[in-house]
């Protein structure tokens, strides 16, 4: 390509022009630009524009009908350039680079999300490093998240999100995805990259886990302490969690040590879950949108079917406890819901619905939740164990749930516009 500034060029019938106007974001630059445009019979091939706190620049991909047109267009658009406090470069284009351009549009594009309570010019620096070492090129740039507030590198309720689009043949998306999550983990900030597929942007299902996921509590933990058993039982949990010890034969040894507790226990515990930060809002949203939404735990049924209730979701999968004269047993009724029972539940909801597996998004922190985020069109860890986050393909560490809905493309102002609930916009 060759770059010339200036009022006139020197161009063949049929060239292609890239058009850069840059200036103030003012009412009326780009009704300007396109009349002006539309007077001189041109064909667009693309335009773009962006903000950033009011500067405006505009990008126009054009082709001419010949010269006359081309030179008209340009004493035209000049003679307007003052008057909004515009500038204008025009670039020629020649047609062997515009039909290669064209060529790439059936390449894989790709969406790295970054997430945190701040981005520093650092943290962009070392995720760009990674995107275009592995060979992808970065087409676009849009923030999800609200502005940013001055305060943004202290105050707790501030997050930033950051939305990458970028193209190419991934080389290998696993080291690719560890590099990121290296870069994320040493620099306080959260990232993913994902295929942009058509089922990113339709999804239909979202599956939760219950405990530590959607309810900030480990239930059966909660009741070992009414039992005066907590050591016993979080020892016990802990092992199950790390995937150190086989998840049904650990529920049922922590179910047998609650043998005698009320079940006025279980009633207490399940008035006094607090949810997860985001939990309400995340869920709100999906149910405003359509989405359908479960709840997939190796957890109490007693406590999903409370949460149900609550919040609305439309499934829930738990484990029911033996009740005997007002009084747990120690045992477990039915099959227990363990990692694998998720993920087939997970297809069975799916079928039910008539939704592809990749429309379905699946939550959760423990290494029962692996096969479930395995099979989900898109699995996130949220605050899970090591184990976990290393081997989800996504992960959510800083901010809060309602966060997976950047991860799904929706923005702040998205969600602002269903809820009527936010802060000011653009």
């Amino acid at each position: 390509m060759t770059r010339t500034s200036g009022s006139l060029i020197s161009m063949r019938f049929g060239e292609i022009l890239l058009i850069n106007l840059t200036g103030r974001n003012r009412r009326g630059v780009m009704t300007m630009l396109t009349s002006t445009l539309a007077q001189h019979k041109v064909r667009v091939l693309d335009i773009g524009q962006s903000v950033i706190h009011d500067a405006l620049n505009v990008g126009v991909l054009a082709q001419f009908e010949n010269l006359a047109s081309i030179e008209a267009m340009q004493h035209s658009l000049s003679s307007q350039l003052s008057t909004f406090d515009a500038s204008v470069r025009y670039t020629q284009v020649d047609h062997s680079d515009y039909s290669h351009w064209v060529d790439k549009q059936g390449q894989l594009r790709h969406i790295v999300t970054l997430l945190g309570r701040s981005v520093a010019a650092d943290q962009l620096s070392a995720i760009t490093s990674v995107i275009e070492s592995s060979g992808l090129v970065i087409d676009g740039v849009r923030r999800l998240s609200g502005r940013i507030s001055l305060d943004a590198g202290t105050n707790l309720n501030n997050r930033v999100s950051i939305e990458l689009s970028v193209r190419g043949q991934l080389p290998d998306q696993l080291t690719v995805k560890d590099k990121l999550l290296r870069i994320a983990g040493a620099m306080d900030i959260d990232c993913s990259i994902q295929r942009d597929s058509v089922y990113r942007r339709n999804r239909r299902l979202v599956a939760f886990d219950m405990d530590s996921t959607l309810i900030r509590q480990e239930v059966i933990d909660e009741l070992a302490k009414i039992a005066g058993l907590g050591d016993a039982v979080v020892a016990i949990t802990n092992k199950a969690m790390r995937g150190e010890l086989d998840f049904k034969e650990s529920f049922r040894q922590r179910v047998a040590l609650l043998k005698g507790l009320p079940e006025q226990a279980l009633e207490e515990v399940a008035r006094a879950v607090v949810l997860t930060d985001g939990a309400k809002k995340l869920i709100s949203t999906l149910k405003t949108l359509g989405y359908k939404t479960a709840i997939l735990s190796g957890g109490f049924q007693y406590v999903a079917q409370h949460l149900k209730t609550e919040l609305g979701i439309d499934y829930i999968h738990a484990n029911t406890v033996e009740i005997v004269d007002g009084k747990l047993t120690g045992e477990v009724l039915n099959d227990i819901v363990d990692a694998q029972r998720k993920a087939d539940l997970l297809e069975e909801i799916c079928k039910r619905e008539g939704i592809d597996l990749q429309q379905a998004v699946a939550i959760g922190d423990g290494a029962n939740d692996l096969p479930m985020l395995s099979v989900a069109g898109l699995g996130v860890a949220f605050h899970a164990k090591p184990v976990v986050r290393d081997k989800a393909d996504h992960a959510i560490n800083i901010l809060g749930l309602d966060c997976v809905l950047y991860l799904m493309g929706f923005s702040d102002k998205d969600v602002e516009a269903l809820t009527g609930v936010g802060r000011s916009w653009e």
